[in-house]
């Protein structure tokens, strides 16, 4: 739905930035967490063609993260319409979307603005099998590449296995454990999120050298130890030497206050409990706004709306309760002034 008060915000940032604006919004809600992903590319198509090329756009963006390819194809895609591309981190712009904002010529972080590692799972019927609470389904265990790399590294460098006999014994039996296809898949993933970081780092209009790449790209994708350690806007500057500008105070006071908007809207802070939502009724209809993709004049949102119900049983002679939820809609919906649009 399209709130007056967030385009009012985003045309104000227009002004204080002299650019054109269109958010990205992936939703980390627990229990409703929502992924960058290729479907939201051709959204952003729409706004690119709907405002035309501009001299300077930028994507405020927020998102625990997604798929790699689709925030390297984001990436290319804003090109195509501006001269100068900036990225504005009100938050958390984590994994994927720190993969997006390497291939910014400037990067706008407020002082809770967060980068995160770009070390992605990897998901394929090879990876390791998880027990799931329906028979004959399969849960697939992701597999972390900086994990895989984490077990060899601890071989070599904790246990001194460095000879070739002894680590041939680690490889056998990290093999028997994890399919060799889902270990090949990693190493790919691995080369292939290093290839990105790469050609994105070397689209910058700043032209880094290459040895300022190699050494974002490998602290970025190797080094942190950890997939959840966050990154500040003052290391990002001034240890990696990104392309980190401060926004003014009238820019950031913008920025934060768009989030809050955001925020509102996909009830970030609640985590999803069906108890909570139902209260003393014993079914209803509720919609959960998970992703936004919005610039002045067009909306998207991507809405899953759900009918979750009270059941009463008797489990082993004692009465218990629980919960049925069927999703009766899930997808993108466009919203311009007077129009609504399902896709």
């Amino acid at each position: 739905m399209i709130d007056p008060s967030r385009i009012e915000l985003i045309e104000q940032i227009e002004k204080e930035r002299d650019s054109v604006v269109i958010t990205w919004l992936t939703g980390d809600r627990k229990g409703l967490e929502t992924k960058i992903a290729f479907d939201q590319i051709s959204l952003l198509y729409d706004h690119l063609v709907e405002i035309g090329p501009q001299k300077r756009i930028d994507l405020y963006i927020y998102s625990p993260g997604g798929m790699t390819l689709a925030g390297f194809g984001a990436v290319n895609l804003i090109r195509e319409f501006c001269e100068h591309f900036s990225v504005l981190i009100p938050f958390r712009a984590l994994s994927c979307a720190s993969l997006i904002s390497l291939g910014a010529d400037e990067i706008v972080m407020s002082r809770l603005g967060q980068l995160s590692p770009v070390d992605p799972s990897v998901a394929s019927p090879y990876n390791p099998s998880l027990p799931s609470p329906q028979p004959g389904s399969l849960n697939f265990l992701p597999l972390s590449v900086e994990d895989v790399g984490g077990y060899l590294d601890l071989a070599r460098k904790e246990f001194g296995l460095g000879k070739e006999e002894s680590m041939l014994r680690v490889l056998e039996w990290l093999s028997s454990k994890v399919h060799p296809i889902a270990l090949g898949s990693v190493q790919r993933s691995r080369e292939q999120i290093g290839m990105l970081a790469t050609k994105l780092m070397s689209s910058q209009a700043s032209k880094p050298k290459k040895e300022t790449i190699d050494r974002v790209v490998k602290v970025l994708t190797r080094e942190l130890g950890s997939h959840d350690y966050i990154i500040s806007r003052k290391e990002a500057k001034e240890d990696l030497g990104l392309p980190v500008v401060y926004p003014t105070p009238e820019s950031e006071g913008l920025m934060w206050k768009l989030f809050k908007k955001y925020q509102r809207a996909m009830e970030l802070t609640n985590p999803y409990n069906q108890d909570a939502l139902l209260g003393s009724n014993r079914e209803g209809d509720f919609t959960f706004r998970r992703a936004y993709v919005e610039s002045k004049s067009l909306t998207h949102v991507f809405e899953t709306l759900k009918r979750l119900k009270r059941v009463d049983a008797v489990m082993q002679g004692v009465p218990t309760s629980g919960f049925q939820e069927q999703t009766l809609s899930e997808g993108w919906v466009e919203y311009r002034p007077q129009t609504t649009t399902q896709s």
